[in-house]
């Protein structure tokens, strides 16, 4: 099973409610801050939510 390394590139603040708690819930709380999570659905929906602020790759 593939996983996804998401990472905050833009700043949360002046982001709506629902895309600052899809962040928290990737594990990114500050810029800079990365998180592995598996390659699934709904990973893959959390990341095309906030697609504007992370940057996502293949690990």
């Amino acid at each position: 099973m593939a996983n996804v390394k998401v990472k905050l590139v833009k700043s949360l603040i002046g982001s709506k409610q629902d895309q600052i708690a899809t962040a928290h819930a990737l594990g990114l709380f500050k810029i800079g801050d990365c998180a592995v999570q598996p390659d699934n659905a709904a990973t893959q929906g959390k990341i095309r939510k906030i697609a504007h602020l992370v940057q996502a790759s293949e690990e």
